[in-house]
């Protein structure tokens, strides 16, 4: 599964910049640890999504849903 989520990075991370150039995006590699995607909201909110077992598909939509979730608080 490392393979799956390091190969959406791969695919993605231009895209995703290209669209978003001011939003901050950080990847950190390590293992024995399970992944994650966080995304941090005005005033400190914070929300964590675990990626684990996920499909490319799937990585996807928690992506949209953290996108979604920050256009709420925030708008």
């Amino acid at each position: 599964m490392l393979a799956l989520r390091l190969e959406f990075v791969q695919k993605n991370y231009k895209e995703l910049k290209t669209l978003n150039p001011r939003f901050p995006i950080l990847i950190r590699e390590c293992s024995g640890v399970q992944p994650q995607l966080w995304a941090r909201y005005d005033m400190g909110v914070e929300k964590g999504i675990s990626l684990e077992g996920l499909s490319e598909a799937q990585i996807t939509k928690a992506l949209e849903d953290l996108v979604k979730a920050g256009a709420t608080k925030n708008g």
